[in-house]
């Protein structure tokens, strides 16, 4: 069964610390590693920065035992064109590839949605 944790945010840069502290506290209730906390952050960092200035961005984060999967939307159309992986420049699609398991590009009703992959792994806790 997977469950899901919905947040529905202004699109205004000064939230983005609550997107962080509410999944932080997720990635805490999950138990997950320091390494795959920051790595969905920095993936949400860099997806946040293509919402829209007018609308609401939707950050949905949906697990299982396996997975956390992170849907964020709808962006600007600049995000498909930046979600292209090109070698000569950071953009989107590089800093996807490097921190996410899987991730892809829909687009809803005209509207760009981004969706990330990351693999739970188990911590390792120290001592013993």
């Amino acid at each position: 069964m997977t469950d899901e944790v919905t947040l529905v945010v202004p699109a205004h840069e000064d939230v983005r610390p609550v997107v962080h502290l509410v999944v932080g506290g997720l990635a805490a209730q999950l138990d997950l590693t320091m390494d795959t906390l920051s790595d969905l952050q920095v993936a949400l960092d860099a997806t946040l920065a293509y919402r829209d200035g007018e609308e609401d961005v939707t950050v949905r984060v949906a697990f299982d035992d396996a997975v956390v999967q992170t849907t964020v939307g709808p962006l600007t159309t600049d995000a498909a064109q930046a979600f292209d992986v090109d070698e000569r420049e950071l953009g989107l699609g590089r800093v996807l590839d490097a921190v996410c398991d899987a991730f892809d590009c829909d687009e809803r009703d005209g509207e760009v949605w981004i969706r990330m992959t990351k693999e739970r792994v188990a911590p390792t806790h120290a001592g013993g």
